[in-house]
């Protein structure tokens, strides 16, 4: 056990100033069978701590149901086996490029903007969810004997509001948990960031990419003692679909890297490693100053230019940092640990042999909820809905002419059918199909949500149709919906009750191919290329390892070896329609 203190100008370990050399490394986002490579990196790298951030929706995806919140408890103590200390950044919002920015779909549904406030309804659902989850860190506190240092108090509340009763109840609240670890704030280093997010009495930290020295004078005069401290530096950046792939010069970050530690500052890389968005967990961002702006939904890798790219290998931003963190140990690079060995490729690509298919509709009919029938469209909040895809169906009035057809309030894409035929896509806000639609019609309007918002103002907005569908400026009512959730096709055996039929001539049709993968056993990760299909999700022998979009800019998914065995079951659920797609292939 060991006491870890805030000091005057330093942080202290049993009194002595200790500097922090963290790196953000997110369990959630890294399968467990891979923790103790990726934390080894982080030593070998030169860091004596590591950060996570902890998702509430993925932990309580349903009210009241909570799902494996010990997985947090086991990440700390692989931490601690790994000799580092840990960062622990529990929420209740997370940002983190993350789904809803880790809020739970049925929270904000139903709360909208009164989340992240000081409102009594929110804070029943915070302070049960907290009493769940902070017993995985209390007990392993470093006063405890165990690895956590500190803990944070929202996450860049500056960005959002200035609700300071919020705030003072998470920090109470908190060590009504038994926090008893020193707790802190981090936002931007500015001014309405500073003001809006920090708290008197809890150590405030900044959050930048560059400059320094300006960063920390920014902070000095909100908080003129106590360490200094980059919370993140944001030495890569996460990609956007339908962008290019983002990369950050790795002497550049390295000389960033020099200015932090030469301020006699500690930091946190965020990230160290970034892993991967399984299971469609990704966020998403608004366009935008004001971030109000269109959707910019956020690919599956998570790689973030990272020192330790998505697959754990050293890049060259590794060993820039490397030599730039050996001078700040005791014993310099000599006392640096070896890496570990290397992630084992596999010897060989191997291609999907195809073995079924079933049509989107019959998916939906065998796995989705309850059809729901009501006058408005409802949203994918109401359906109990947090990622998947929802069918709307409405009927065309008769005796009337063609009229245009369109939806007010989509989020985020409908692919829409008119008697059984496909009709066109819709993809923004308030959008028309490019045909007249006749009286009498039958009309379908498949959505897809891309991701909830995780920044900015439009945190926590409903997905679906939150307007109506119109026929010319005339509502029409009466529409049938049903919800298809994602994680609905990982229960065991789910996918077994499906009917099964020949695969399309051309295949790319919509629908869920299944396929066999046989590749050999031992590798650690592989790539599937899935080029040349549209747009939706695959499964390796049961597991989501996330979204794939034709518009890139990632063209191939992470495989971890740990869900592949000597050979594997390979599920691709086509949302979107492609002309003709090949044959997902596993690569090196």
């Amino acid at each position: 056990m060991a006491d870890f203190t805030v000091g005057d100008e330093d942080f202290l370990l049993d009194g002595r100033p200790v500097r922090l050399l963290s790196g953000a490394l997110h369990y959630f986002r890294v399968h467990e069978a891979q923790w103790g490579h990726r934390l080894s990196m982080l030593r070998a790298m030169g860091l004596n701590c590591v950060e996570t951030y902890v998702p509430w929706n993925l932990h309580e995806p349903f009210l009241g149901q909570y799902r494996d919140v010990a997985a947090l408890g086991r990440f700390l103590d692989a931490a601690h086996d790994a000799g580092l200390w840990a960062i622990v950044r529990p929420g209740p919002y997370i940002c983190a490029e993350w789904e809803n920015g880790g809020l739970p779909h049925w929270l904000t549904g139903r709360l909208g903007r009164r989340a992240r406030t000081d409102d009594p309804e929110y804070l029943v659902h915070v302070n049960r969810w907290f009493h769940a989850l902070l017993p995985q860190v209390a007990e392993r506190q470093i006063d405890r004997g165990g690895p956590v240092l500190m803990v944070q108090v929202e996450n860049e509340y500056g960005s959002y509001g200035t609700d300071r009763g919020y705030l003072r109840h998470l920090a109470d609240l908190l060590h009504d948990c038994g926090i008893t670890v020193p707790l802190f704030t981090s936002d931007g280093p500015e001014d309405h960031m500073l003001t809006g997010g920090s708290l008197p009495g809890v150590l405030a930290t900044a959050n930048f990419g560059s400059g320094a020295r300006e960063g920390f004078e920014v902070l000095r005069r909100h908080q003129p003692s106590g360490p200094l401290m980059c919370m993140e530096f944001w030495c890569g950046w996460f990609d956007h679909w339908g962008a290019e792939h983002v990369v950050r010069d790795a002497a550049d970050a390295a000389a960033t890297l020099r200015e932090i530690l030469e301020c006699g500052a500690s930091v946190n890389l965020y990230m160290a490693h970034g892993g991967t968005n399984f299971a469609g967990w990704s966020g998403a961002n608004r366009a935008g100053t004001l971030h109000v702006g269109a959707l910019e939904p956020t690919a599956t890798s998570y790689d973030y230019d990272a020192p330790i790219d998505e697959a754990g290998r050293p890049t060259e931003k590794f060993w820039r940092f490397r030599e730039v963190l050996a001078e700040y140990q005791e014993g310099g690079a000599a006392a640096l640990p070896q890496l570990p060995p290397e992630p084992l490729r596999l010897t060989g690509p191997a291609a999907t042999v195809w073995q079924g298919w079933t049509a989107l509709s019959e998916v939906m009919d065998t796995l989705g909820g309850e059809e729901s029938e009501s006058p408005v469209p409802p949203t994918f909040e109401e359906l109990d809905v947090d990622r998947g895809v929802v069918r709307y169906r409405v009927d065309v009035p008769g005796g009337r002419r063609p009229y245009p057809l369109g939806v007010l309030g989509l989020r985020d894409v409908a692919t829409v059918y008119v008697d059984g035929v496909r009709a066109g896509v819709l993809d923004s806000e308030d959008a028309t199909l490019a045909e007249p639609v006749p009286g009498g019609a039958a009309v379908e309007l498949w959505v897809e949500s891309l991701g909830r918002v995780n920044y900015g103002p439009r945190g926590g907005e409903p997905k679906g149709i939150t307007g109506g569908v119109l026929h010319e400026r005339q509502y029409l009512h009466g529409v049938r919906a049903r919800g298809l959730r994602l994680d609905a096709l990982s229960v065991p055996g789910a996918v077994e009750k499906l009917p099964c039929g020949e695969v399309p001539a051309r295949p790319g049709v919509p629908g869920l191919y299944r396929g066999r993968l046989d590749v050999p056993a031992g590798a650690d990760f592989g790539w599937l290329g899935m080029a040349g299909w549209g747009r939706g999700f695959v499964w390796v022998n049961g597991f989501c390892v996330g979204r794939y979009w034709g518009v890139g800019p990632q063209e191939a998914l992470y495989v971890p070896g740990a869900v592949l065995g000597a050979g594997a079951e390979v599920w691709v659920l086509e949302l979107a329609g492609a002309e003709s797609a090949p044959p997902p292939t596993l690569t090196p």
